[in-house]
């Protein structure tokens, strides 16, 4: 995923460089830092995938009241715990 093409809007620019793991590391010292790693991980990708911030401002309308659509934020999230969880060995000391 170098190469992510930008948008066919020219005034939309897509960030050069996107750090997609904060710090660079999926560790934490506890389960809730890395439900908040999880969360802030989800966010980067959508704001990756849609790095025009005035339309995921416009579409933010949309999926809040959408019902299944949270469902599927929430389903991203866990997701992406799971992963900070394995990477953690789940806490486990």
């Amino acid at each position: 995923m170098d190469n992510i093409m930008p948008p066919n809007n020219p005034s939309v620019v897509t960030p050069a460089e996107v750090t997609l793991v904060p710090n660079n590391s999926l560790l934490t010292e506890t389960p809730e830092e890395g439900r908040q790693l999880a969360v802030k991980m989800a966010r980067l990708i959508i704001k990756m995938t849609q790095p025009d911030e005035e339309k995921r401002k416009q579409l933010r309308e949309v999926y809040g009241n959408d019902a299944m659509m949270l469902i599927a934020v929430g389903h991203v999230v866990a997701i992406e715990f799971a992963t900070v969880a394995a990477a953690n060995n789940y806490w486990r000391k």
